[in-house]
């Protein structure tokens, strides 16, 4: 009975205080008017509707107002996701290589985000982008106008845009600057590839130098291929070869581009010392921070939630539902598969940095379809894709390329694959009109014929050829300039202190295990 009175008192003591407030509020009003002498805070100061306001053009101008507004702040969103997969990276690479190189193998990720990003703001953007205005391909970008075109077999052919530089002139437009925002920030994955495959003797002057070259040359010319207007994505209209080469979110446009640029250099620059024996046997280089490498790609996982769905560059467009669904699937069975392949097929033992690798493939191989496919097939190619990286490691220990975290596997080899893939499992539910083709997008197990594979075989045949062409040149630029492996010595000490010229890890004293150099081959 005490406590029944008790609440009863409490709720009529709140009812009054409500009560007393609201009257104190309109006292308050009435003794204090508005400065400006149209309000008081009274109910009558509310306005009464004119007649014929708003006016149906009114109403349209704000709704379509809100439109751009929503997609605006989505894009932007989820590019800042993006930039913060950086961090990921970082992790991921620092954590599989040794403590003795964890200062360079961090710097190295941080400064390709100023240089690339600086790169990409000189000409980058404005050959990557310059001609999406005139093609349409991306919406009504007016002040991206001119892509620089030839005429072969009476057809088009997209190379190269030119306008925006500096995003200055009829680029200076707030639309235009989300776009650069958020392409930016996928160019500055691609850069960060290789610095994985090359760490723990690549100098850093030699690697300011592909810095330069990766935002400005290097990674525009494919990507206005495929999303700036040019051929391959024109190959559905001008040969009737699907949709053209279709890349959603960047399989092959980011991740293989990084992961064929991480195989040249891996390739060219060698292994490190100690890796191989002379009969080919291997020497296990062992991390020195898995819990690293495993929060690193937790990071990585979370800011492909802005990688995927924000490739719709549109908040509006419903299909973000499905493209996260598809990704987070994915990037699952594509863990999982890797860590039972190496259980029960490779070392008996679920090895960590491959089940961290085997989600970082399944990422990667759905960054392509995700927008096209079923849940199942997105299960599938998670699947196959888990298989695919742990095999691709071992293939690429077997001939002797070193790679420290497993780029070229996770980005390169399932890159490929995630492409291949929109040409299979793709099943005509989304993707109409998509690069000016009527229709929707769909595969060879979706009745959609041989057309669309075939795009995507020459996408991922074109971008190996043009990307290794470009990344041999840049670092046969670097190696006249300044070199690009660091001495011996350097590599036994660690570079730390002599490319940074300050320990990863003060105060620890690194173990320093004898190394003797062994040629390759």
């Amino acid at each position: 009975m005490i406590s029944f009175l008790r609440n009863r008192l409490l709720i009529w003591g709140c009812a009054l205080a409500m009560a007393l407030a609201a009257t104190s509020s309109v006292a308050y009003a009435s003794n204090h008017p508005d400065p400006t002498g149209e309000k008081t805070g009274n109910i009558t100061d509310v306005p009464a509707a004119k007649p014929g306001s708003p006016t149906v053009e009114e109403l349209g101008d704000a709704v379509g107002h809100n439109r751009v507004a929503i997609n605006f702040v989505w894009t932007l969103i989820t590019g800042f996701l993006v930039m913060f997969m950086q961090a990921g990276f970082a992790l991921v690479e620092a954590g599989l290589t040794r403590a003795k190189n964890a200062a360079h193998t961090m710097a190295m990720n941080f400064m390709i985000y100023p240089m690339g990003m600086l790169g990409f703001y000189l000409c980058g953007f404005a050959l990557m982008f310059g001609g999406v205005g005139a093609q349409g391909t991306l919406g009504n970008y007016s002040g991206l106008s001119h892509e620089l075109s030839i005429n072969l077999f009476g057809k088009s052919f997209g190379l190269i845009g030119w306008s925006g530089f500096l995003l200055q002139g009829k680029g200076y437009d707030v639309g235009v600057f989300v776009l650069f925002l958020f392409q930016m920030v996928f160019m500055d994955t691609t850069a960060t590839i290789p610095t994985g495959a090359a760490a723990e003797r690549w100098k850093s002057s030699a690697f300011m130098i592909y810095g330069v070259f990766i935002g400005t040359i290097m990674y525009p010319i494919f990507g206005n291929w495929v999303w700036g207007g040019g051929w391959l994505s024109q190959l559905g209209v001008n040969f009737g070869l699907g949709h053209g080469h279709v890349d959603f979110a960047g399989s092959s446009v980011v991740h293989m581009q990084g992961g064929v640029i991480a195989l040249i250099f891996a390739w060219l620059i060698g292994p490190r010392y100690g890796k191989y024996n002379k009969d080919g046997s291997i020497n296990p280089v062992q991390p020195h921070s898995i819990p690293m490498a495993i929060l690193g790609t937790f990071i990585l996982a979370f800011g492909w939630f802005g990688f995927n769905p924000g490739s719709t560059l549109a908040g509006t467009d419903l299909r973000i539902g499905v493209v996260a669904v598809n990704t987070m699937l994915a990037s699952a069975t594509g863990a999982l598969a890797a860590t039972l392949w190496m259980w029960w097929f490779r070392t008996k033992k679920p090895d960590p940095s491959m089940m961290a690798n085997g989600m970082l493939a399944g990422l990667v191989a759905i960054t392509a379809p995700s927008a096209f496919v079923s849940a199942g097939g997105a299960s599938i190619i998670g699947l196959i894709s888990g298989v695919l990286v742990v095999e691709s490691v071992f293939f690429f220990d077997r001939i002797q390329i070193d790679d420290p975290v497993g780029a070229i596997s996770v980005h390169g080899v399932n890159g490929a694959w995630g492409c291949l893939s929109v040409g299979l499992f793709a099943d005509g539910t989304y993707g109409a009109g998509w690069n000016g083709v009527p229709g929707t997008v769909r595969g060879l197990f979706y009745g959609g014929g041989w057309g669309q594979f075939a795009a995507e075989v020459i996408g991922v045949i074109t971008c190996f050829i043009m990307v290794s062409f470009l990344s041999i040149t840049v670092f046969k630029i670097a190696e006249v300039l300044v070199g690009n492996r660091v001495s011996h010595e350097e590599e036994i000490e660690g570079l730390d202190v002599p490319e940074m010229g300050v320990q990863g890890y003060n105060g620890f004293e690194m173990d320093k295990v004898s190394e003797t150099v062994h040629p390759r081959g």
